[in-house]
C-alpha cells in the first residue's frame, strides 16, 4: 500500500433531462476525490467521492457520496458512481468519460450519465444528461487543489486500548442520519473496569431517533468482558469493528456496513490517544463514514442507504463533571467534530469547559494544532463554551480565522440517559441525533468577512452530559 494518498476537488457542469420532462435541467457536481494510494495513470485507482450534486429545480444534495474509477490507460475510461437523494427518492449518477487518444481532451472532459432510482425491485433509469468540466475556469483551481497526504489507516485505532488497569473505561460508538427520513441512529459499546479491582464488564444500548415519533432504545449487558477481539467490541452476539456493526438488544436489531469516506480525525492532541495522560482522549478512526444496512425497532424497520456518520473511540478514566460533544456532517466532504468538557480531576473542576475543536474544511483541517482550542496561547483566547439545555455554544478565534457554533437540542428529539463511572459515580447525558446546528466561520482580510456559514435542521449529532 502507498504511503500516500491522493486528494482534489473537481466541478462539473451541465445539463439533465428527466423521464416524462421535456424540459433540459441545468446540473452541477462539486466534488472532493480522495483515493488511498498516488494516482497511477497506467492502472486502475478507486478513490471515494464526496459532494454536492444539484439538477434544477429537482435535487439540491450537498451530502453526494460515492465511488470513483480511475483508469485512463488500462480500461481507458473513468467512471463516476455518486448516491444521492431528492424528494425522499434514492438515486444514483453512473456515467464515465470514455478515453480515447483520437480526441483526448474532450474524451477527458466530457461525462454523459444516467440517473438511476434505488427501489425494492433494484435500479431503474429515471434521467440522463451531460456534465463538462470547465476548461476555461476550472483547470487551474482543479490542478492547484491536488495533495497528496501521508496515508493514515483508521484500522488500528478500533482495536481495544485497555490494558488490564482498574479504573478505566473504553468506549466505541456510531451515529449516522438517514438521508432519506432524516432519522438518527445512536450505538454505544462500552468496556468498564471497575475501580475496586472488580471484573471488567461490557453492556451499551442501541437509540433510534424517527423523524415522526418517539425516540427508541434499548440496552445491552453487561456482560463479562472477553478480551477475544483484537479488532474491536464483541459481547454476546454484539460486535463493533472497521466496516461493520451487527447486534439486537431489546426489540431493536442491527446490522450495518461501514465505509469510511476520509482519514482519522484526532479530536484531542495525537500524543493523548498514544500516551493516556489525560483523564480521556477522542478520536475518529475516519472523520466521515456512510453506512448501509438495516435497522429494526419494534414493528418498525430503517433502512440505510449511503447514510452519513461516523464511528468514534474514547479512552479515559471516566466521565467529565460537565460536558457537551458534536459531530456535524457538513457536506461536501467538510466535518466538525467538538469535544467541551470540565474535569473532575482536582484543580481542573475549577476551570472553564477545555474546548477541542476540528473543523475538517476543503480538505485541510484546522485550527492546525488542537492544542490551540483548548489552552491558548500561554492560557489566553481559548475557545469558550456555555454548556446548558436545550442550547449550547461554542466561540473562538485561531490565527485568522473565528468560528461561532450554536446547537440546539429539543426536548422532544433527546434521550436521557445514566451513566457510571469506573468507581460507580453516576452521571447523566442527554443525547440527540436529530440536533439542530448552525455553524459561522469568518476571515480577517482588514475586517471580519463570512467565509462559510452551515445551518443544520436535524442532522446533528449532539450530547450534554451533567452530574
Amino acid at each position: 500500500m502507498s504511503p500516500r494518498g491522493t486528494r482534489f476537488a473537481e466541478t462539473m457542469l451541465g445539463t439533465a433531462r428527466l423521464e416524462g420532462d421535456g424540459s433540459v435541467r441545468r446540473a452541477r457536481l462539486d466534488l472532493r476525490v480522495s483515493a488511498d494510494t498516488v494516482l497511477r495513470p497506467r492502472g486502475t485507482t478507486e478513490a471515494r467521492l464526496a459532494g454536492r450534486i444539484r439538477i434544477a429545480g429537482w435535487a439540491d444534495d450537498a451530502h453526494a457520496a460515492g465511488r470513483l474509477e480511475i483508469s485512463p490507460l488500462a480500461r481507458r475510461r473513468i467512471r463516476y458512481r455518486l448516491a444521492f437523494t431528492a424528494g425522499g427518492r434514492r438515486l444514483t449518477l453512473d456515467g464515465w468519460k470514455s478515453i480515447t487518444p483520437l480526441r483526448p481532451v474532450r474524451s477527458m472532459t466530457v461525462l454523459p450519465f444516467t440517473l438511476y432510482e434505488t427501489g425494492e425491485k433494484g435500479e431503474r433509469p429515471v434521467g440522463s444528461g451531460t456534465l463538462r468540466f470547465p476548461l476555461a475556469g476550472g483547470l487551474l483551481p482543479f490542478l492547484a487543489s491536488f495533495r497528496f497526504p501521508r496515508r493514515e489507516d483508521g484500522a488500528p485505532l478500533m482495536r481495544p486500548r485497555w490494558k488490564g488497569e482498574a479504573g478505566r473505561t473504553e468506549v466505541w460508538y456510531t451515529t449516522a442520519t438517514d438521508p432519506v427520513t432524516g432519522s438518527g441512529l445512536w450505538l454505544h459499546h462500552e468496556l468498564v473496569a471497575p475501580a475496586d479491582g472488580a471484573p471488567p464488564f461490557a453492556h451499551g444500548w442501541a437509540a433510534v431517533f424517527p423523524e415522526d415519533g418517539p425516540v427508541t432504545h434499548a440496552r445491552f449487558g453487561p456482560e463479562p468482558w472477553r478480551a477475544d477481539d483484537s479488532e474491536g467490541f464483541s459481547t454476546q452476539g454484539i460486535s463493533a469493528r472497521q466496516g461493520q456493526l451487527t447486534g439486537s438488544a431489546g426489540n431493536v436489531r442491527w446490522a450495518l456496513t461501514e465505509h469510511p469516506a476520509d482519514s482519522p480525525l484526532f479530536t484531542f492532541p495525537r500524543w493523548s490517544w498514544r500516551w493516556p495522560l489525560l483523564p480521556a482522549a477522542q478520536i475518529l478512526p475516519a472523520a466521515r463514514a456512510s453506512y448501509n444496512g438495516s435497522v429494526s425497532y419494534g414493528d418498525s424497520k430503517l433502512t440505510l442507504h449511503d447514510a452519513p456518520g461516523a464511528s468514534a473511540r474514547i479512552y479515559g478514566h471516566g466521565n467529565a463533571r460537565r460536558w457537551s460533544w458534536l459531530h456535524a456532517d457538513l457536506g461536501g466532504g467538510d466535518v466538525l467534530e467538538i469535544v467541551a468538557a470540565v474535569s473532575m480531576r482536582p484543580g481542573l473542576r475549577r476551570l472553564p469547559p477545555l474546548v477541542f475543536l476540528r473543523l475538517r474544511h476543503r480538505g485541510r483541517t484546522w485550527p492546525r494544532r488542537v492544542e490551540r482550542t483548548a489552552v491558548g496561547w500561554a492560557g489566553l483566547c481559548r475557545f469558550k463554551a456555555d454548556i446548558g439545555l436545550p442550547r449550547w455554544t461554542v466561540t473562538g478565534r485561531s490565527g485568522l480565522r473565528r468560528i461561532r457554533v450554536e446547537v440546539t437540542q429539543a426536548e422532544e428529539r433527546t434521550l436521557q440517559l445514566d451513566y457510571a463511572d469506573p468507581d460507580g459515580a453516576a452521571a447523566t447525558c442527554h443525547n440527540s441525533e436529530r440536533a439542530d446546528a448552525v455553524i459561522h466561520v469568518d476571515r480577517w482580510r482588514g475586517r471580519w468577512r463570512p467565509e462559510a456559514r452551515w445551518t443544520l435542521d436535524g442532522t446533528a449529532h449532539a450530547e450534554v452530559g451533567m452530574r
